[in-house]
Parts: C-alpha cells; sequence; structure tokens
C-alpha cells in the first residue's frame, strides 16, 4: 500500500513539471486526472475539493489590481489571464467571465470589482496570484480604491487606440499615492488604427515610466498576454506579512446569501484562520465561529486554512447584514490587534429621494436597500418622509450612473419598483443668527429641498464644486471650452498631452454636471472627450429655493435649490410639465413658480365648463353676459373651496429626472 501511494505520488510529480498551471490542483482541465487528487477530502459531500494552502510560503504570492479607464479591456485582460493559467476552461464563451452582475452584463461595464485566484508556474516555482478586477467608472472609484488596499501592484491598462484618459489619469494616481509598483500596458494593438508609440510617449509625458517598460498586448486574441504574468511575477513584490503574527484580516468587500448569511472577502494581514477558530470584529465586537473558508477561482473554492499574504473569503455565521463593515478588522478570540485603518468613507456627490409605489411594501424595501448597501458600501441612507409619497429614504450616491445602477440592481436583484425623485446635490447655509447658531452650529448641511433656510437667517450659502479633467481631441476645444461656461465653470489649466490631444481642467458646480453634462459632452465631441472629476471642497453662491404654488397654496415637496441665474428657466420648466400631468379640475388652477413672494413664471389649467350659451338662439347680448357672469362667479366661489389633489402619478412625472432636459 505504501508503494503504491509512493509511486503516486512520483506521478503527480511529474505532471505538475509538465503542466504550465499547478495540475496538482486541478485547476487546469487536464485529459488525465492527477493521481494525487485522494489526498483532497471532500467538503460536506459537496464535488468541492479543499485545497491545502500552505504550499504557498509568502514570497510566492503576488496581489495584483487592473486598472484603466471605461472600456479599455480591463475584463478581457481578466479573461485571458484566468485562461492562460488554466483557472477557466479555454471557450470561445469567455466574455466578461468575472462581471456576474446583470447590470454589467447588460451595460457591458464592470460596477462591482472581482477577486480571482490563479496558479502559476514560472522558472519551476508555483506561484500563487491574487487578480482583482476594478471598474473604470467615475462613479465607481471608491470601489477602485477599496480594491487597492487588498494589492501590492497594478496593471495599468491604456487603450492603444484612445491613449491615455481621464479614468486612465485619476487611477493611475489612486495606484501612485498608494506606492504600488504599476506596470504599463498597451492593450488593443490589433484594431487597424492602433497607434502605441503614440501611447507610449503620452505615458512617458504624463506618468514618468519609460516606453520600455510598456508591454503591448491584444487582449482579445491574447497577444503577449503571458508576458504581462511574467512582469507581475517579477515586479510586484509579496505582501509583507509574518504567518507567525496573530491573525489579522481586512474585510475589503462583503456579500449577503440568504443561506450562509455575509460571506466576506478578506485579505489576510498576519497569522492564519481556519474552520473552528473564534474570531471577533474589531467593529462590533461580537465574536463568530468560522464555518468555512477559502479562495475564488472565481467561485468559491473551500479550503483547509487561509494564510498571511492570501485573498480569500471567509462564512461566519453573521446573519445581520449590519455586522460586516467594509474595513473592518477581524482577529481572534483574547488575541486582538491594532484595528487596520479601513478605509475613508465615501464622500456623496448626489442625493435623490427613494420611495415604495406602494407604502405596504416599505419594510421589503427596506431589507433590500440594506442588503445591497452591505454590497455597495458607498450608499449613504438618510430616514425622510413626504406627504405625497409617504414613507422613505435620502439616498446618497457617487455619481448619476451609480444611482441608476443601484435602482436597475434593486429591480433585479430584489425585484423591488421604487419612485425615484430628481436628484439634488448638498448644499451648505452658514447661519447668522445667535440663536439658529447656538441650536444647529455655525453651518448646516442641507440634502432635502424641503429643509432649505430662508434668506433672513442666513450670512451666505455654499454650493459643492468639483475639479474636472476633460482629455478630448483639439478639434473639439472650441465647443467644449463653451458648454463648460455655460455651466458656469471657471478654468484651471489647459495643456497638449501630446500633437493632437488635450487635457482641461475646469472648477464647476457640481449641481451643474450632474444630471446631463456627461451627455452633452459625449455628444458635442462625437464620443472622444472623457470626463472625470474629483471633490473640489465649497464655494459661496448666490442660490435661491423656487417655491411651486398651486392656486396660491405652496406644494411641499415640487420646492427645488437652483443658482438665481438659472431660477426663471428651472421655473418655467416646472410649471410647464406640471401643467401637462394635474388633470383639469371644474375650476381654474393656477401653477406659479415663486422666488419668496415674487412670481416668476405661471402656468394655468383652463376649468371644464358647461356651454350655458346652448339654449340662447339669437336674442340680446345682455342675455348671455348675464349667463356668463353667473357661471364665472360659481366658479370663483368653487375654487375659494376647491382643494387642488395632485395625483401620484403627477408627483413622479414632475419629480423624476428628465430624460428629453
Amino acid at each position: 500500500m505504501l508503494s503504491r501511494v509512493t509511486r503516486a505520488a512520483g506521478v503527480g510529480v511529474r505532471l505538475r513539471r509538465a503542466c504550465n498551471a499547478a495540475a496538482f490542483l486541478c485547476s487546469q482541465p487536464c485529459v488525465e486526472k492527477c493521481p494525487a487528487d485522494h489526498v483532497f477530502s471532500r467538503a460536506y459531500g459537496s464535488q468541492k475539493e479543499k485545497l491545502d494552502m500552505s504550499i504557498f510560503p509568502v514570497e510566492n504570492i503576488r496581489n495584483f489590481s487592473i486598472i484603466a479607464h471605461v472600456d479599455h479591456g480591463k475584463s478581457t485582460l481578466a479573461d485571458r489571464l484566468l485562461e492562460i493559467t488554466g483557472t477557466i476552461a479555454k471557450t470561445d464563451q469567455n466574455k466578461q467571465v468575472l462581471d456576474k452582475l446583470q447590470v454589467e452584463r447588460e451595460r457591458g461595464i464592470t460596477v462591482k470589482a472581482q477577486t480571482a485566484s490563479l496558479f502559476y508556474s514560472y522558472e519551476g516555482t508555483n506561484y500563487l496570484l491574487n487578480l482583482i478586477d476594478t471598474p473604470g467608472h467615475v462613479d465607481f472609484s471608491y470601489e477602485v480604491s477599496r480594491s487597492l488596499s487588498a494589492c501590492q501592484g497594478v496593471i495599468l491598462v491604456v487603450d492603444a487606440n484612445e491613449g491615455i484618459q481621464a479614468q486612465t489619469m485619476a487611477n493611475f494616481y489612486l495606484a501612485f499615492e498608494a506606492q504600488l509598483a504599476i506596470i504599463p500596458v498597451i492593450n488593443k494593438i490589433d484594431l487597424k488604427n492602433a497607434d502605441p508609440e503614440r501611447v507610449e510617449k503620452q505615458i512617458e509625458k504624463l506618468f514618468d515610466i519609460s516606453k520600455d517598460e510598456c508591454i503591448r498586448i491584444s487582449a482579445k486574441l491574447g497577444t503577449n498576454v503571458e508576458k504581462v504574468l511574467q512582469e507581475v511575477i517579477e515586479k510586484v513584490p509579496p505582501p509583507s506579512v509574518n504567518i507567525s503574527d496573530p491573525l489579522k484580516a481586512l474585510v475589503f468587500d462583503s456579500t449577503f446569501d440568504h443561506y450562509r448569511g455575509v460571506i466576506a472577502n478578506i485579505a489576510l494581514f498576519g497569522g492564519e484562520v481556519q474552520k473552528g477558530h473564534k474570531i471577533m470584529s474589531g467593529h462590533t465586537r461580537k465574536t463568530y465561529e468560522v464555518n468555512e473558508v477559502g479562495i475564488l477561482t472565481p467561485n468559491e473554492q473551500p479550503t483547509h486554512k487561509l494564510y498571511a499574504g492570501q485573498v480569500g473569503y471567509l462564512i461566519a455565521g453573521m446573519k445581520e447584514v449590519t455586522e460586516a463593515q467594509i474595513g473592518d478588522t477581524l482577529y481572534l478570540h483574547k488575541q486582538p490587534v491594532e484595528p487596520l485603518p479601513g478605509f475613508k468613507s465615501a464622500k456623496p456627490m448626489v442625493f435623490a429621494g427613494m420611495y415604495p409605489v406602494d407604502q405596504s411594501e416599505y419594510n421589503n424595501l427596506k431589507s433590500a436597500i440594506e442588503k445591497l448597501t452591505l454590497n455597495d458600501s458607498s450608499v449613504t441612507i438618510h430616514r425622510d418622509s413626504s406627504l405625497a409619497l409617504g414613507a422613505g429614504w435620502r439616498l446618497g450616491f457617487l455619481g448619476l450612473l451609480h444611482l441608476e445602477v443601484f435602482n436597475q440592481r434593486l429591480e433585479q436583484e430584489y425585484n423591488a419598483s421604487v419612485i425615484l425623485t430628481a436628484p439634488t446635490v448638498p448644499y451648505k447655509a452658514v447661519l447668522s443668527s445667535a440663536k439658529l447658531i447656538k441650536e444647529h452650529g455655525k453651518e448646516i448641511t442641507v440634502i432635502n429641498p424641503a429643509e432649505f433656510p430662508d434668506k433672513s437667517s442666513v450670512s451666505e450659502y455654499l454650493e459643492p464644486t468639483v475639479l474636472g479633467t476633460i482629455i478630448t481631441p483639439d478639434d473639439y476645444i472650441g465647443k467644449i471650452i463653451t458648454l463648460c461656461q455655460t455651466r458656469r465653470a471657471v478654468q484651471r489649466d489647459m495643456m497638449y498631452i501630446d500633437e493632437h490631444r488635450v487635457m482641461l481642467k475646469y472648477i464647476f458646480p457640481l449641481n451643474e454636471i450632474v444630471v446631463d453634462f456627461y451627455d452633452a459632452l459625449k455628444s458635442l465631441s462625437s464620443g472622444y472627450a472623457s470626463f472625470d472629476y474629483e471633490d473640489a471642497g465649497y464655494q459661496a453662491a448666490d442660490l435661491v429655493k423656487i417655491d411651486i404654488l398651486l392656486n396660491g397654496n405652496s406644494v411641499e415637496e415640487l420646492g427645488t435649490v437652483v443658482h438665481k441665474d438659472k431660477a426663471y428657466a428651472v421655473g418655467k420648466a416646472m410649471c410647464e410639465r406640471l401643467k401637462d400631468a394635474i388633470p383639469r379640475q371644474l375650476f381654474e388652477i393656477a401653477i406659479q413658480a415663486a422666488l419668496g413672494s415674487k412670481v416668476i413664471a405661471r402656468e394655468t389649467v383652463k376649468a371644464y365648463r358647461k356651454n350655458v350659451l346652448a339654449k340662447c338662439y339669437g336674442g340680446d347680448i345682455t342675455r348671455k353676459m348675464k349667463l356668463l357672469k353667473r357661471q364665472a362667479e360659481g366658479k370663483k366661489k368653487m375654487r375659494k373651496i376647491g382643494n387642488v389633489e395632485v395625483p401620484k402619478d403627477a408627483f413622479i412625472s414632475v419629480l423624476k429626472r428628465q430624460s428629453e432636459k
């Protein structure tokens, strides 16, 4: 029996040498089954083998991320890396393998950062490569910054056709500030308009990285992709951790499973963890027993243990959504450690009201929002209620696409239908009255227009601003500068990054770009311009609140805050939309937009009226005048006692973001 085991082990060694990936893990689809298979124990009688991760010492581990602008080929490169290392079988169906959400597949964008562990043999040594594929859109930059905390290096992908774009710059600086090793990769060299020499010059000029370090690849065809893996092994340092230290694990992402509770994605900065360990959360101070640990390949693959330097998942019976805080530190019970710095909380840029279509659905929607915010921790939640729409929430998002994706995920993953109000931005007011300052402090933040303070009690209003970076071909500069000026932007910088592309920097008021600026920029530049922004603090602004009056009565939910210069246009547009939405009554309805006591726009919904002259065949004009006068008096009396009930669908059509704007 012993000799048979020895022979089997010998065959295992020979197979391991022959296979490029770590074949002993059976991750590559080999024709021959590994004889070493019987070493692994089956997990709970399932088909998944438990892997032994102790065979990867810290110096053979590489943790890296792929970062790039939208649509430069991050997910395609990730697919090829998974194929080369034998993590997934090589088929034509491998497109966006790591993009698991329905919304990601529909839109063709990455929304969630996804982790996958790859096994790769290089120069006779087996390496464990932990890859994190990140989103490219500015609205999901919080996902990128979180992912980089679990990495020691990044692959910076640049499109050989498009060159460096706005989000390439933003992601490069995130990695540069985190002091990570950066491997520049020029993708899509198979396109007929590809110009890798020009892109190399841009990388050298903007990022001060020598053109000799750039790797030219085609992720679609798999050209030169193997070289990227070799560069990762040579240039990315192994994590500086120690297995003999007590357990210290950072929770950098988490999802909720109805049967197993919270599944936490962790990066180990010290020690080891296995099933049966008692662990504590640094945030909640609660103790849990570990039920399962494993790695993602990209599907869950249970292991016996996870060791320092490795990235994987952990299930520990956390049943409450609030228990797995992203950025939390996990450690062994009775072995407390210094908590890791975690992540600075995301700063919401756009707020919108969210209400259930039917109030009986309130609790279901509440639980759906809680579970979704566990997976997307950059959303902030405040309770809110409205006379017209009932109880709901005021949610804060990082941008408009973030808001749309969140709403789409609620519908697809939790089957929840909601009413979303028009997006607003958070304003600040500096109070002047001593009594109010004592009560609320010197400054108050206003996220709901209904709470906007009156001018008499405020010394100045402040609006949020952003530093916008636009990279565009120089043919469109004139149109883009005009667009920026109409949005009250102030130019800060203008620089040619090569012979044909210009980088413009502007300070924008956030409320000017939040709804439709990106669409306008794309249509003006035939889709060539790219846009990225970052927070630039607050600046003083001449803000006013527009009240909407129906027959002289203010409708609180329809109030909105705008800059004084735009007040007339916004007020007129609101009145016109309401005129179309409010059903006619038996009396006339006056719809007015007012700044304080001054009416700036008006529309009238005419009354239904009976033709009182129908019975008059000819005759004296005074007879007709008498009948019309009596009818007018009746309508006037009716208008005094009649209330205008704004139907719910009218509210929705007015408050909803206007797509045709």
